[in-house]
């Protein structure tokens, strides 16, 4: 992986962990149309995603240090209250992740069709949320985050977007706006950092195979996922409230067709 490409899919990690238009589908095609394969760098993908896990920790610093307070005081608070929630979120995707990780990696192959059928999936959830558009709506129960993390574990497929699938159901089921984009990017925090954990061990144990590309690549890799996921972030919390997600539902649509016609001819 050359350092143009590494600039380029750094900027498509970090905004598309955020915006509601799939990282992971917009990352294969990205792949595809560079021809960069980001397998061949396990320390590429670590380092990407640790990065908009960080931009995540400063958009939210003041959230999770309130959460993190008032774990501490060792009373059930709202903070308690509200991290069992975001436990109970991550079970869905824990599942996934321990049993049928071979099978989620199979997904990974530079499928336009799939992901281009998938992104169809995720417009059609964002459309969804028009319905709700101008309801107020209230805080996460804890069916709410079941219901929500049940949404995070199927957006494992390149083109279900993680981020638009769990604003958008929990939208759907009634939770206020930013309530929802809230809990949505802190419930994904603990997955993201536990995943780069295991692929940390996978490198440690064959790093010559899992890493063919240079430091400085790395390194602007890095630094450009920080800076799209810092963006991304922020913009993405006042796009919810704004009841803008049918925009990202006309975009989805329209590069899921186009991956599954170029699949297609």
């Amino acid at each position: 992986m050359g350092l143009l490409e590494a600039i380029i899919l750094g900027i498509i990690q970090g905004l598309s962990e955020f915006l509601p238009v799939s990282s992971s589908g917009h990352l294969e095609i990205g792949a595809v149309l560079l021809n960069a394969h980001t397998s061949e760098s396990l320390l590429f993908s670590v380092l990407v995603h640790a990065a908009t896990a960080l931009s995540t920790i400063i958009v939210f610093r003041k959230d999770i240090a309130s959460i993190f307070k008032g774990i501490f005081t060792f009373n059930w608070n709202e903070s308690y209250d509200f991290a069992v929630k975001i436990i109970i979120s991550m079970i869905p995707i824990a599942i996934i992740g321990v049993f049928f990780e071979k099978e989620v990696e199979s997904f990974f192959t530079g499928n336009l069709l799939l992901v281009g059928s998938m992104l169809l999936i995720t417009a059609i959830l964002l459309a969804f949320t028009q319905i709700v558009k101008n309801k107020e709506g209230g805080p996460v129960k804890y069916w709410h985050a079941i219901i929500i993390g049940i949404a995070q574990s199927i957006a494992i497929l390149p083109g279900i977007s993680r981020s638009g699938a769990t604003i958008a159901t929990a939208l759907l089921i009634g939770v206020n706006k930013e309530k929802a984009a809230r809990f949505s990017f802190l419930m994904v925090l603990i997955p993201i950092l536990g995943a780069s954990f295991l692929k940390v061990l996978d490198y440690i144990e064959e790093p010559a195979a899992a890493n063919q590309t240079g430091g400085f690549v790395l390194f602007m890799g890095f630094l450009m996922a920080f800076l799209a996921g810092l963006f991304a972030c922020k913009a993405m919390i006042k796009i919810v409230k704004e009841g803008k997600l049918i925009y990202f539902a006309i975009y989805c649509a329209i590069v899921g067709s186009i991956a599954i016609i170029s699949q297609l001819i």
